[in-house]
């Protein structure tokens, strides 16, 4: 075994887990290969629920020159450019790009 700082980093993540156990680890995979499912979709807000969560929809994005058609239901996103303490104040009709990930729907729109 080698003591390079891959293998120090190793050991202290080894250590940390041996004493705090693997219940306060939380790991998030994103699935990048081509041919996986939509890891991307077009969105405009529709309201703001609290702080920095809206309720979006999703849309479809047509040709040059037409209005974006709305698909499926409603859903909650949290907007990553805002505050996590204060009200939102990103206006109904931004359109923006979400992601899931883990457990959440993000997406990133300056107000």
């Amino acid at each position: 075994m080698s003591n390079g700082p891959e293998s120090i980093n190793s050991r202290e993540l080894l250590e940390r887990l041996a004493r705090e156990g693997s219940q306060r680890v939380r790991e998030v995979s994103i699935v990048t290969s081509p041919g996986a499912r939509e890891s991307g979709w077009a969105i405009k807000v529709k309201s703001h629920s609290s702080y920095n969560v809206y309720s979006v929809i999703a849309v479809e994005i047509g040709d040059a020159g037409s209005v974006p058609v709305e698909i499926g239901q409603q859903m909650q996103a949290v907007n990553l450019a805002e505050s996590f303490l204060q009200a939102g104040t990103l206006p109904a009709g931004t359109y923006a790009i979400m992601l899931r990930i883990g457990d959440k729907n993000i997406f990133y729109a300056e107000p």
